[in-house]
């Protein structure tokens, strides 16, 4: 029986390993008959595991998708990053998801061997993340929107005090929060919503036929609503270099990057501060020039100003050498 259940191990390893075995390799490899393969096959069928076979003189087997999630072997750095990944959903930015990662987590580590638990022990020593406290949002309520979005049903909800009627389109994750970009129904326009500050769950409304996509296309809409529409000034930078390499220094969520030429790049962002809309732009390093609004050219200068001063008073102050 041991010999059996060893074997059994080892055929349902190497039938997740690739896609497509054929049934004298297998057999090879497990080192008995094509005939006992067949019976293995058999039992891993009825454990739940869907082996799909085909017949010929090329038949072989394939491990398929089935109704329900049977156990999974894993490699020692498949294993490593599980318990990373689930560590860290436990405090991630999806809430109610913790308590279940933290169950997942247990039963892994009970059956990790010693030498893969002191891997993921330093790696996780190593790890110190720092960001900060954000907003959270409940994973039945990205499931419910996710589901509509696909069924193409309205959804009904309140939203900072009021009920919005929208058929939703796209759940956009910023890496920082969640958003659902939709056809507002009584404003007649494309809207984006932080799933956060939905002030009630989602009520299904009727089917729609999807609309026409905006015409600056979902990635683009959905980046100008993040970072300009909210904010009280609009900038339009010119970087004189390739998108790629701004692309390096800027987040999606900052602002929009366009193409130019092969050596520069437009960049479009907002913020209620022109200060602090010149301070980003400054810092990336790369030469730029304003191209609207004017006055931030004004606080650009300013803030070169400052910081010119702010060197020559530091030079001054430094100890004469003895």
């Amino acid at each position: 029986m041991l010999e059996t259940s060893a074997r059994l191990l080892r055929l349902l390893s190497l039938l997740q390993s690739r896609p497509d075995w054929p049934g004298a390799e297998l057999a090879e490899r497990l080192g008995v008959t094509t005939r006992t393969v067949r019976r293995d096959v058999d039992r891993l069928r009825d454990l739940g595991y869907p082996v799909e076979s085909a017949t010929g003189v090329t038949g072989g087997y394939r491990l398929g998708v089935g109704a329900a999630l049977p156990p999974l072997l894993l490699d020692d750095d498949e294993a490593v990053a599980v318990v990373v990944g689930l560590r860290a959903a436990a405090t991630g930015t999806v809430t109610g998801i913790e308590e279940t990662s933290l169950r997942a987590l247990a039963k892994l580590e009970q059956v990790l061997p010693s030498r893969l638990r002191h891997r993921v022990g330093a790696m996780q020593s190593a790890i110190l993340p720092l960001t900060g406290p954000g907003p959270t949002v409940d994973p039945d309520l990205l499931t419910v929107l996710a589901a509509a979005c696909r069924a193409h049903e309205g959804v009904r909800f309140g939203y900072q005090q009021r009920t919005r009627r929208v058929e939703p389109y796209r759940v956009v994750h910023t890496g920082r929060r969640w958003y659902l970009l939709a056809f507002d129904l009584d404003r007649d326009d494309w809207r984006t919503f932080r799933v956060d500050r939905m002030d009630s769950a989602p009520q299904p409304g009727p089917r729609f036929t999807p609309r026409p996509e905006p015409a600056e296309g979902v990635r683009t809409y959905v980046s100008n609503a993040l970072t300009s529409s909210p904010y009280r000034y609009r900038a339009t930078i010119l970087f004189h270099a390739p998108l790629d390499v701004v692309a390096e220094h800027t987040s999606p969520t900052a602002g929009r990057l366009e193409h130019r030429d092969a050596d520069s790049c437009l960049f479009y962002a907002g913020g209620d501060s022109l200060d602090t809309i010149a301070l980003y732009v400054a810092l990336k390093g790369i030469d730029f020039q304003v191209l609207d609004p004017p006055e931030l050219g004004d606080h650009v200068r300013a803030l070169a100003r400052r910081l010119t001063n702010a060197g020559v008073m530091s030079v001054s102050r430094q100890p004469e050498d003895r």
